[in-house]
């Protein structure tokens, strides 16, 4: 595949962004009745990315009906957003819905784009009513200490035995503080016994609760089945995020492989708890190009990591559509290390060899790249035969060694189903100015700043 081969396929292919809301019809003609669409980002901190999410959220909300947002974010953190946008929550406006976001990195959800989707999602459930609320929801699994307290908060409203066997259990994590590294590194050591018995009790019981006493404590049955499902979630949390920071001390790929998992059977779980309720299951979820873009077309995936994209394919098929997000320059809200203060940092011009460097070089300078049905054939065969370098900008950005820290090797037609492309891009406004580390849990995307 020559280098004008490629830059052919592509050239025919890309459709030009103009800002319109027609800008998402290939896409929209693309998922069709498809119930799970992945819409990544290159960067956690780019203003385009986040705003064409808005965008083509608020489109597969009012014309293909989906159900929720799902977004790389605790679900605790994430509680607080959906009960505000359905209408729980009567005071406040979208920055106080948000407030649950105090960890680094602040700005990945704290920011000024992700106000505007809450306000949208409020304005839309006001109008259709909660029976048809689209909800908000956090994916990834970080909250250790936060779903602990979660859990015990419900428990203490509708079963205070139940409470108390609950804080019997959770209380192994004590001996370690408020770091749940510090009970990683202790129980993956065998200096200390691990909780894993303790909290895969404590979840059994509350999968086993027949939800008699809920009533008591909500409003209404819609409100109790709500509190039942976040409290279950937040249980399961519990255990895998106890696995996860047992893991981390064996290497990169086995946390990786077990967040991604998490988040994988957290989007199942949401699907069927839609459609227990009557809904569609569809579900749009916002996270990084590096957990949405199928592992197994990447480096990474042949050094045996997966990721949420390749475990969507493989378990709902076509009915999966996988969006990743490039950038060729511009700038970005990031930071030098982990717990600095957000920064806006000039992104450096993509290197060639780069799909970056391509769509610059073949595309109009904002497009999209539809990379399934038979007019994208050339384009999504091109991307699939050969390897180019991606970019992959986290909460960390270090430009002076970018093509080590942030660089990979990705077959992009067999990644995504269709990319948008921003040429020149700006960084996210964040809410907060301090960018500070909350020591009571970990960095959101620890350790692997994506």
């Amino acid at each position: 595949m020559t280098d004008a081969t490629l830059a052919a396929a592509v050239r025919a292919a890309a459709r030009p962004l103009s800002g319109a809301p027609s800008d998402h019809d290939a896409l929209l003609d693309l998922v069709g009745e498809r119930r799970l669409v992945l819409l990544g980002e290159g960067s956690h901190g780019t203003h385009e990315f986040y705003a064409a999410r808005v965008a083509i959220t608020r489109r597969l909300i009012e014309e293909r009906g989906f159900d929720a947002v799902a977004v790389e974010g605790d679900w605790p953190d994430s509680d607080r957003v959906h009960r505000w946008v359905v209408g729980r929550t009567r005071g406040g406006g979208a920055d106080d819905a948000l407030g649950g976001f105090r960890r680094f990195p602040q700005w990945m959800w704290r920011n000024a784009d992700v106000v505007r989707l809450a306000e949208l999602l409020r304005a839309h459930n006001a109008r259709v009513g909660r029976a048809r609320a689209v909800g908000f929801h956090g994916l990834d699994l970080y909250s250790l200490h936060a779903s602990i307290d979660e859990v015990l908060r419900y428990l203490d409203r509708v079963d205070p035995d139940a409470a108390r066997r609950a804080r019997q259990r959770y209380a192994c994590f004590e001996h370690f503080g408020e770091d749940p590294q510090e009970y990683g590194y202790a129980a993956s050591f065998d200096l200390s016994r691990s909780c894993e018995d303790a909290v895969v009790e404590q979840l059994v019981e509350l999968r086993r609760r027949d939800g008699g006493t809920e009533a008591d404590a909500a409003p209404d049955e819609w409100d109790a089945a709500e509190d039942r499902f976040s409290a279950e979630q937040n249980a399961r949390l519990v255990l895998d995020a106890e696995r996860y920071y047992r893991s981390m001390f064996r290497g990169r790929t086995s946390s990786w492989n077990l967040r991604d998992t998490h988040m994988a059977d957290t989007l199942d779980a949401l699907v069927a708890h839609l459609r227990a309720r009557g809904r569609a299951g569809k579900v749009v979820v916002w996270a990084h190009n590096s957990h949405l873009g199928d592992a197994r077309a990447t480096k990474m995936g042949a050094g045996g990591e997966i990721n949420l994209g390749q475990l969507a394919r493989e378990r709902h098929g076509d009915d999966a559509v996988l969006v990743g997000f490039t950038t060729h320059e511009g700038t970005v809200t990031a930071a030098h290390d982990w717990g600095d203060a957000a920064r806006r940092m000039r992104v450096n011009p993509s290197l060639p060899g780069s799909i970056e460097r391509l769509l610059h070089d073949a595309a109009p300078p904002n497009a999209v790249l539809p990379l399934r049905g038979d007019a994208a054939d050339a384009a999504r065969e091109a991307l699939s035969a050969r390897a180019l370098l991606e970019r992959a900008i986290g909460v960390i950005y270090r430009p002076r060694t970018e093509r080590q820290s942030h660089y990979f090797h990705a077959r992009v037609g067999a990644q995504f189903d269709c990319v948008y492309h921003f040429d020149a891009t700006r960084a996210v406004a964040p809410l907060d100015r301090d960018g500070a580390l909350d020591p009571s849990e970990p960095p959101e995307t620890y350790p692997s700043a994506l």
